[in-house]
This record gives C-alpha cells, sequence and structure tokens, in this order.
C-alpha cells in the first residue's frame, strides 16, 4: 500500500512540475513566436531587419561581449585570491562580489548616473582624461555606460561557479606544484585551470545569458533610441508606442532573444552533460 502511495505521489508532483513547467515557460515562448509571425513573414523580417533593431542588436553583442571579456578575468582572479591565498578582507572581498545580486538593477543604473552624470563626483577626472587624450567618453547615455551597466549587473556569475570548485580542491597540489618549483602562472595553467574549466565556461554562459536580458540597470543610463538601446529596450519602445504594427513588431523582436536564450540553454546541457561525464 505504501508503494502504490508511494507511485501515486511520484507521478502527482511530475504532473504538477510539468504543468508548471509549460504554463510559465513553454506557453509564453510559444506565444511570442505565434504573434511574432501571425502578420505575416513580410512584417516580421522589416522588424527585425529594421535600422532600430540592428542598433540595439549591435549594442547587446559589444556589450556582452566586453562583459564577458572583463567579468571571465577578474572572475577568475577573484576566485584564485579568495581560495588560494590567505589575506585580510578576503571575507569582505567576497562579500562585495554578491552586491550585484543583492540591490536592483535599476538602483545600480541610477548610482552610475549620480557617479558619472553631469554632477558626479567622476566627472571631472573623465573631463580631464578626455582632454589629455583628446578623446569624448561618457559614461551616461552612452555605449560606454550600457557596457558599465552590463559588467556590474553580470560579474558575480563567474566568480560564483568558480569558487565553490576552487574550495573544494583545496591547496595542497598547488602547495606541492610550489615547492617543487613552478611558477604561479604554470600551476594555474596545469593545476587549477583543469579543475574550474566547466565550472568557468558554465559560468560565462550564465554572464552572457544575463548580458542580452537585462534591462533595467541598462535603462538607466541609455536614452537615445538607434544608438545606445539594446534589444530589450528596443522590444520595450516597440510596445508601448501602442501601435498594432509596433506590438507585432516588438514579439519579432522579441523572438530574436528567444532564439538567443535557446541557443544558450541548448550550449549549457551539453557543457553540463560534458562536464558530468569527465567528472
Amino acid at each position: 500500500m505504501e508503494k502504490h502511495d508511494s507511485k501515486i505521489a511520484k507521478w502527482v508532483l511530475i504532473g504538477i512540475s510539468v504543468l508548471f513547467f509549460i504554463v510559465m515557460l513553454v506557453m509564453p515562448l510559444i506565444e511570442v513566436i505565434y504573434r511574432s509571425l501571425k502578420d505575416g513573414l513580410e512584417l516580421y523580417m522589416s522588424a527585425i531587419t529594421a535600422e532600430n533593431t540592428l542598433s540595439a542588436i549591435r549594442v547587446t553583442l559589444i556589450a556582452t561581449v566586453i562583459a564577458l571579456i572583463v567579468n571571465t578575468f577578474f572572475g577568475v582572479v577573484a576566485s584564485w585570491l579568495i581560495t588560494k591565498f590567505e589575506f585580510r578582507g578576503a571575507n569582505v572581498l567576497s562579500t562585495l562580489i554578491d552586491i550585484p545580486f543583492s540591490i536592483s538593477p535599476v538602483i545600480a543604473g541610477l548610482a552610475f548616473i549620480m557617479t558619472f552624470g553631469r554632477t558626479g563626483w567622476a566627472t571631472p577626472f573623465v573631463d580631464k582624461i578626455n582632454e589629455w587624450l583628446g578623446t569624448d567618453i561618457s559614461f551616461v547615455f552612452s555605449v560606454p555606460g550600457v557596457v558599465l551597466a552590463t559588467i556590474f549587473v553580470t560579474f558575480p556569475f563567474i566568480s560564483r561557479e568558480i569558487i565553490p570548485v576552487l574550495t573544494a580542491q583545496g591547496r595542497d597540489e598547488e602547495v606541492a606544484a610550489s615547492i617543487m618549483g613552478a611558477s604561479g602562472f604554470t600551476t594555474f595553467r596545469k593545476i587549477t585551470f583543469p579543475h574550474i574549466k566547466w565550472a568557468l565556461l558554465y559560468g560565462m554562459i550564465l554572464c552572457t545569458a544575463r548580458s542580452f536580458g537585462e534591462f533595467g540597470a541598462v535603462y538607466a543610463v541609455s536614452k537615445a533610441r538607434g544608438s545606445t538601446f539594446t534589444l530589450p529596450l528596443e522590444i520595450d519602445a516597440l510596445y508601448m508606442s501602442g501601435s498594432a504594427d509596433s506590438i507585432t513588431q516588438s514579439f519579432a523582436v522579441s523572438s530574436i532573444l528567444v532564439v538567443m536564450a535557446l541557443v544558450i540553454l541548448v550550449i549549457r546541457s551539453v557543457v553540463e552533460y560534458i562536464g558530468k561525464k569527465e567528472s
């Protein structure tokens, strides 16, 4: 009797899980694809090839690639530092890494405006650098501002994937390599990196996915459609314009993010499978 009840409970839980998955994930994605194509392929193609859409794709890719490079470098460095060295302030550094998880992205964007805006305390330093280099770099309402905001909100993802792996690994292998005369870089390349490569790749995938979909922080520092808008902002602008065509166009542009998400999901699944197979 208990075994029969256990089977019933199992199938009830499976049914609830599948129903939740279908209602919360599958149906909305299907709706996006349907709404994007319901007025014909011509309108769909015109929406995804429009000048503003292409600009949004370009800005999104620029912000994602730069954020991925910066966060990969500093994520690995910070993780290695926290787990392999003893120093005062290690706990503080570990806590600081989690700040983007703790505050709203919109607040982060407003903080950048207060820092780099016209009355921000960092503006005189930026102006001096522009004067010395003969440049016109701005971190508010510009692509560099979008990049900076994207880096901020995605910074923890790589570190938080690597730190548990390095903590579980311990320090014995690195200490032994150091005693045998191996340099720090050689130790990292031959001992540390093989342990973290799958965690690093998984963190990079999460960082990329988060960069594609970021809205709040980017919205605060990006106000020029066709210049500094990312894909989520362009979708919002199209939908909020209110006309029937623009709403359909917003779903068409949304389908780009849906495709990106599915590609990232497949890559993540492959990485998880290979990682588990090798472990």
